[in-house]
């Protein structure tokens, strides 16, 4: 049996001290039938028997067919010596390197990954990688919050809805209030910023893929004293304006489309990236070049928020290991690609979704207009999303992540294209649509 080192007595004290009669009785906000449900398992099977198994499941994963998943993963293309290179042992298995003398081939790609966030964001100081996206979002709040001593976050219903239930359960326990603003037209209008806001959070392209006004948005946080967040899609600023640009303070967002497979959702990784005065304020590493005792070019931590180097009453969130490995895969992919393969990713992903767009509206689909988007676009539908999900998978179609209620657009999906798109994906999604009803013709159901 395992150590536990807590006796009967023990236990007794502990429930007594909060005032709970029985061990159970912690449990009692978990469904009865969650606590110990019965698990029907197969019968064993030895070795060769189960490896045989699990072949079959595999089998049927469907990874070919037309493809236009969104909603803040995509599927994009990874050079081959991406994956050839960041699965080296040395890279696999690295910690985080405390001791440079030892460390400075994952220094040195750390280092690399920061200068490309800041050429990419137009910000001087990235961070060495967050965890992903949505956390990216509440510490960046977070950050605003420390800098300004102000305690509302005013946050845009066009960012992720899962990065704003992120940022709900990072901010509520501290008591920091949340202001939502709706959306009009797609996109967010300049909302009325008190002195008591700590900054303004708003992402471009948006949830629903649109555009939005963002040197509006930062000029009006400025004039109240906040800072602004850009929430951004790295692969976008290959072609739109940088988050420096138009004057945001800090600029966030997820790394999955510059470097990661989809993998069923993860893992990927976040950035953060931030004005020279918020320096200090920055969780995480920073990676910074010196030189050694020789005058060799060498690397060093930094900034570092590690356990044993913070006060607690002072503490950053503290990002210790983050997502490296998925962040150097974003570092040496941009490397392959370079600037010019990145910007034909970007042009091509647009044009894409704009060809989309117009043939499924000249085949009589209802595509909501209403502002520029970048590759992503909202469908209306005339049944529930997952139906939709369901029916395009059942022929081999992989599209359609719903639209939460609160964007008031009624049954709806998003629809994102990439450079990978061709021409007979968007014959075989124009097709479904017509022969579900969606686009014109009779409905010939879910399971047709």
């Amino acid at each position: 049996m395992p150590y536990v080192p807590h006796t009967n007595d023990d236990v007794e004290r502990a429930l007594a001290a909060i005032d709970v009669a029985s061990l159970d009785a912690l449990f009692d906000d978990v469904p009865h039938s969650l606590l110990d449900p019965r698990i029907e398992l197969p019968d064993p099977l030895d070795e060769v028997a189960l490896l045989r198994h699990a072949d079959a499941l595999a089998a049927r994963n469907h990874t070919a067919g037309p493809m236009f998943l969104g909603g803040g993963v995509r599927q994009h293309f990874i050079p081959s010596v991406t994956p050839r290179l960041a699965m080296q042992s040395e890279f696999v298995t690295a910690y985080t390197p405390y001791q440079p003398e030892v460390s400075q081939g994952v220094l040195q790609s750390t280092f690399e990954f920061q200068t490309m966030m800041s050429e990419l964001t137009g910000l001087p100081v990235s961070n060495a990688s967050m965890y992903d996206g949505a956390s990216s979002v509440a510490e960046a709040a977070l950050l605003a919050v420390r800098q300004t001593g102000r305690e509302t976050v005013i946050v845009s219903r066009g960012v992720h809805p899962e990065s704003r239930e992120v940022l709900q359960t990072y901010l509520w326990p501290l008591g920091i209030d949340i202001a939502v603003v709706d959306l009009e037209d797609l996109v967010t209008p300049t909302p009325s910023v008190g002195d008591n806001v700590a900054c303004v959070i708003a992402q471009t392209p948006n949830f629903l893929g649109a555009l939005e006004p963002m040197p509006a948005l930062s000029e009006a946080a400025h004039a109240a004293g906040a800072l602004f967040v850009a929430v951004v899609d790295p692969l976008s600023l290959a072609v739109l304006a940088s988050p420096g640009a138009y004057g945001a303070d800090i600029a966030v967002g997820d790394g999955q489309v510059i470097g990661n497979p989809m993998q069923y959702g993860g893992p990927s990784f976040g950035f953060m990236v931030v004005t020279e005065a918020l320096i200090r304020q920055l969780p995480g590493r920073l990676v910074g070049q010196t030189v050694d005792v020789d005058g060799r070019r060498a690397f060093v931590l930094t900034l570092q928020a590690r356990e044993q180097h913070i006060r607690r009453s002072k503490a950053k969130s503290n990002i210790c290991s983050n997502h490296q490995l998925a962040a150097l895969m974003a570092t040496i992919n941009l490397a392959a690609l370079g600037p010019h393969g990145l910007r034909e990713m970007a042009e091509g992903s647009v044009r894409w979704a704009h060809r989309l767009a117009d043939t499924l509206e000249a085949a009589g689909a209802d595509v909501v207009r209403g502002a520029r988007f970048f590759n992503e676009f909202v469908v209306r539908v005339d049944r529930e999303p997952r139906e939709v999900r369901h029916a395009l998978a059942l022929r081999g179609i992989r599209a359609g992540v719903g639209v939460p209620a609160d964007y008031g657009l009624g049954h709806a999906i998003t629809l994102a294209t990439t450079e990978l798109t061709r021409q007979d994906d968007v014959d075989a999604l124009v097709s479904a649509f017509t022969a579900l009803g969606l686009a014109g013709g009779q409905t010939v159901g879910a399971s047709a």
